[in-house]
């Protein structure tokens, strides 16, 4: 249901490469949130840290949502990217079990597509 990575890199270096190797394969990043910033925000302290990479690829998007436009309480693709003990975690929910969800069979090869980039980006910003 998830992928998950680990990186030695710092929290700050893994979240300035996020952005150009997303658009390297084609995403964007659409918004990127401070979980513990936004908490903070909110009168709740919250020690660890966390930044949510809301991440689209425009092209895919339109393929899906003129087939489904449910699947559009499931856009953008979210990457999840926080410390945990020594090491950055990230992690997002595989697309191809989102899609599951909605019964569209006829988006599986998209959903694989698009699960193989947001593989592909969060090896190449882990390693």
């Amino acid at each position: 249901m998830l992928i998950t990575m680990e990186s030695g890199k710092s929290i700050e270096t893994v979240c300035a490469l996020m952005e150009p190797t997303v658009q390297k394969h084609k995403f964007g990043v659409l918004s990127v949130h401070n979980l513990r910033q936004t908490m903070a925000n909110k009168g709740v302290p919250f020690a660890r840290e966390c930044f949510i990479f809301e991440v689209c690829n425009p092209h895919q998007a339109k393929k899906v949502l003129e087939a489904n436009m449910e699947v559009s309480t499931a856009l953008p693709c979210r990457v999840a990217v926080y410390q945990e003990g020594n090491k950055v975690k990230l992690s997002t929910i595989k697309p191809t079990a989102m899609l599951a969800m909605y019964q569209a069979p006829e988006l599986e090869s998209v959903a694989k597509e698009v699960e193989q980039a947001i593989t592909e980006i969060m090896h190449e910003v882990a390693e």
